[in-house]
């Protein structure tokens, strides 16, 4: 059985299970791979386990984001703020004055 060494980013397929998973993380201290199935769960595995998995790198799917309810509108406006209308940020400032005693330092 070939190994194939875990990318963080790419999705392979279980073949035996026929399950698809996104890597998401390697860590090489504790010698473990996390992985995202596509419908949401994250799993994790020892080197030794992933070592014996039967894989196969396949291209992302083009549904994966079902699991998780997020369409392209969520992605369009992410470094955009949403600041309601009427917001005025200086309402959030505290006073100094509390009960009419200062706070000085």
């Amino acid at each position: 059985m070939a190994t194939i060494r875990p990318q963080v980013g790419c999705w392979y397929k279980e073949i035996e299970s026929g399950q698809l998973f996104n890597v998401v993380a390697v860590d090489d201290d504790s010698d473990s791979v996390e992985a995202q199935l596509i419908d949401g769960e994250l799993s994790q595995y020892d080197m030794e386990s992933w070592d014996m998995l039967n894989l196969d790198t396949v291209e992302e799917p083009e549904d994966w984001r079902n699991a998780f309810e997020l369409s392209d509108d969520d992605y369009r406006f992410l470094d955009d703020t949403m600041v309601p209308e009427r917001w005025n940020p200086l309402t959030e400032i505290e006073s100094d004055i509390v009960n009419g005693i200062t706070d000085e330092y």
